[in-house]
């Protein structure tokens, strides 16, 4: 067995333990809370997961690299849009970070550095899932 075989394997269990511990953060923030956290904080971490899945729904070998070939635009633009989605949702929890730890009546520090941590791990869980189920 060569390394992409085991991590063929094992990918997709470790890309499935990020993507909990990511949730783990956001549900640890919001039960810890002291004041009820608002729907808009959750935005992020249900946008990430929908970006996650849409790389997802891409296979790596589907893409063609070719520059003068038309190929599959739907495909990429596809990614694009996963892209800028996960950027996006990255982006809007980082705001939030610096909302909450600016703010004095709003919720903790703590609400915008999970949600940050949330979008991270979720994002990454993503693109491990895809370098490996892709492989095999």
């Amino acid at each position: 067995m060569d390394i992409s075989e085991i991590w063929a394997i094992f990918g997709p269990g470790v890309a499935g333990a990020v993507f909990g511990a990511g949730w783990w953060f956001w549900v640890d923030a919001v039960v810890c809370s002291s004041v009820k956290i608002s729907f808009l904080h959750y935005l992020p971490g249900i946008f990430a997961s929908l970006a996650a899945l849409m790389f997802n729904c891409v296979r790596k070998e589907d893409i063609d690299y070719s520059p003068y070939d038309e190929g599959e635009w739907r495909l990429k633009l596809w990614l694009f849009i996963a892209y800028v989605v996960s950027f996006v949702s990255l982006a809007a929890s980082v705001g939030l970070l610096i909302q909450d730890a600016l703010g004095k009546s709003g919720p903790s520090a703590w609400a915008g550095v999970a949600g940050v941590l949330q979008c991270v791990f979720v994002l990454i869980s993503g693109l491990i899932y895809w370098t490996s189920h892709s492989e095999s």
